[in-house]
């Protein structure tokens, strides 16, 4: 029996973006974060708190998200207890995107689980798929980062501001740069 498009999402294989139920999927979470990104008072803390559980059904205790926010699915992300995310955050999240515990991102990160074909024909035939995200505990992803499909951040590590990550990062390391490169580690045994 062949797998239907959302399987072969998951799996990281090629698959149909414009299966409609892959588009009714994408469409209610725009609805349901529309509707978060509108609630931007502080006296509607509760309201975007409920939301954000709505959007992100995977996450744990203490989630913080600054409006807005806009992802692809929202339920394809698990995210860790007492994390924090600034204004204007966006999730590709057609593959697993996993975030550990006490991680913190600036403004304007933004995660691409999603990637295209290197063949232009493959890719003219819209075929897409992805590779997971997975970012450790206590993690610090400075405003305006892009985090490729396919990488690994390591616990307490720290991708300076504006950088874009295309290769995995050790625990413990500091990176910063368009590629990013590690420029130092960071002793968090005390």
């Amino acid at each position: 029996m062949e797998m239907v498009n959302s399987e072969k999402m998951l799996r990281g294989e090629l698959y149909l973006a414009s299966d409609p139920q892959l588009t009714a999927e994408r469409e209610a979470v725009r609805l349901l974060t529309g509707e978060f990104n509108s609630h931007v008072s502080y006296a509607e803390t509760e309201k975007r708190k409920e939301l954000s559980y709505k959007i992100f059904p995977n996450s744990g205790k203490n989630l913080h998200i600054e409006p807005p926010v806009f992802c692809d699915y929202g339920y394809n992300m698990k995210i860790g207890d007492n994390c924090f995310f600034n204004f204007n955050c966006v999730f590709l999240d057609v593959c697993p995107i996993t975030i550990g515990n006490a991680v913190k991102f600036g403004p304007n990160v933004s995660l691409y689980a999603a990637t295209h074909p290197l063949n232009a024909k493959v890719r003219a035939s819209g075929l897409e798929y992805g590779e997971p995200i997975v970012i450790g505990d206590d993690a610090w992803i400075g405003g305006g980062c892009v985090i490729l499909p396919g990488i690994t951040i390591g616990k307490s590590a720290i991708v300076g501001a504006g950088s874009v990550v295309t290769k995995d990062v050790p625990d413990d390391a500091v990176v910063a740069g368009n590629a990013a490169e590690v420029i130092k580690m960071v002793d968090n045994s005390e």
